[in-house]
């Protein structure tokens, strides 16, 4: 909101895991008029009961949702492209599994040549390369220490 100046219209493109993050994406984007793109490999797709009320939502709204496992698919047209970490706390014996299901979903400037001319790029922290490589996490369009500094004052 603070970079677009308001958040009605944007489309957002979530590329990862369907965890919780996303999940609190699901329920609010719509209410706030925000367009989900999202990519998700087969197997880690957010709870279904989650995009149950998501897609109420977004018909209530008038806004569109998109679920899919092609994080171009997802990329194409968004205003923010958003990814977090693969592995959550409590998920670390499922590393080798879980980095193997999700390649091809770092995000890069690939991902972003998809994205609408005025991309960027959210993560919650901690990052790690697999997800986003330096190029995008470090260019004038990764909003991720704004991001970070928001939340702080949210504490």
């Amino acid at each position: 909101q603070e970079h677009f100046g308001g958040l009605k219209g944007l489309t957002i493109a979530w590329i990862g895991d369907g965890n919780n993050v996303l999940q609190s994406f699901l329920t609010s984007a719509a209410k706030l008029g925000m367009h989900l793109r999202i990519a998700t490999p087969r197997g880690f797709e957010p709870d279904l009961r989650i995009i149950k009320i998501t897609e109420q939502n977004s018909e209530e709204y008038g806004t569109k949702l998109l679920l899919t496992t092609d994080p171009l698919e997802a990329a194409d047209s968004a205003n923010v492209l958003v990814t977090d970490t693969w592995i959550s706390m409590g998920q670390e014996k499922e590393k080798k599994e879980r980095l193997k299901a999700f390649q091809g979903y770092q995000v890069t400037m690939k991902t972003a040549k998809s994205a609408a001319s005025n991309w960027t790029f959210l993560h919650c922290l901690p990052r790690k390369p697999e997800e986003v490589d330096d190029e995008v996490f470090y260019s004038p369009r990764s909003l991720v220490f704004q991001e970070a500094e928001n939340r702080k004052w949210t504490i």
